[in-house]
């Protein structure tokens, strides 16, 4: 149910998920250095991993999905390059995260800006 050919931008940093949409939209701009409005999808993770979020905007306003899983935790992958705050990935990734199974980190470059 993700839309082909839309960017996705996972954050490697652990957030507070008790955040609504604003704070992401603040997180996706100064931490990612991306434009919340921009159609992309950016993905979240708390500190224990068992659940995510994920803030996208559809075109009239901003959405925001939840999920947890009822066992086990989402595998975030890692940052190609030291100290990366975020990790651009393709659809089928995101659909494994989302699915709770383990994925890696792709191993071409990040999407061109």
């Amino acid at each position: 149910m993700i839309p082909h050919g839309v960017e996705i931008f996972v954050g490697l940093e652990p957030i507070d998920l008790r955040c609504g949409f604003e704070r992401l939209a603040g997180v996706v701009e100064e931490r990612l250095g991306r434009q919340t409005r921009s159609g992309a999808l950016f993905v979240f993770f708390g500190k224990r991993r068992t659940a995510l979020k994920v803030l996208f905007y559809d075109g009239t306003g901003l959405c925001l999905f939840y999920k947890r899983l009822d066992a086990g935790g989402f595998q975030v992958p890692r940052g190609l390059e030291e100290g990366a705050t975020h990790l651009a990935v393709e659809e089928h990734v995101l659909e494994e995260l989302l699915d709770g199974l383990r994925v890696e980190a792709p191993t071409r470059g990040p999407r061109p800006h």
